[in-house]
């Protein structure tokens, strides 16, 4: 699957978790357009949002990082111009703050109900986070309601 791996990419920390997970999902066999990786050809927001455009419309799905008190604005915006375009979304979130207004929404709603699948894992680790996204990824094929994917097993 192509894959447009959405999510903040302002800090150290935040590029590099991207660049880990786009590893490990181009590992588990999925072209992966990560934005922080092809840079504009101009610094300016026209350039920035058409290069994220191209690579959003190459993609057949978005994987997205829902990290942070609120999910990234940026990273919203794009989960909601692949939702109309009908492709199918995955969110992931580590963050163990819950900003839902509802038990079934653990942060935005609009975010929430419009991904194929949304993964809560509080604090996971990278090699975590990877495993449950792949997991995710092989369940979208006829997809028809948001879901949580469960926890990995202790084992």
């Amino acid at each position: 699957m192509k894959i447009y791996l959405a999510g903040p990419l302002f800090a150290t920390s935040e590029r590099d978790w991207n660049d880990g997970l786009a590893a490990r999902l181009t590992a588990g066999g999925h072209d992966v357009f990560l934005p922080q990786a092809h840079p504009a050809p101009e610094p300016t927001g026209r350039s920035i949002f058409q290069k994220d455009l191209d690579g959003l419309d190459w993609a057949d799905g978005v994987v997205a990082i829902m990290d942070g008190a609120d999910p990234e604005s940026g990273t919203a915006w794009e989960c909601g111009y692949a939702y109309a375009k009908g492709k199918p979304v995955v969110l992931f979130r580590s963050d163990l703050r819950v900003s839902g207004d509802a038990p079934d929404i653990p942060y935005n709603a609009m975010l929430v109900e419009a991904a194929s699948v949304h993964i809560e894992l509080p604090l996971a680790t990278l090699d975590d986070a990877a495993r449950a996204i792949l997991r995710a990824l092989r369940t979208l094929p006829g997809e028809e309601r948001p879901r949580t994917v469960p926890a990995p097993s202790a084992a």
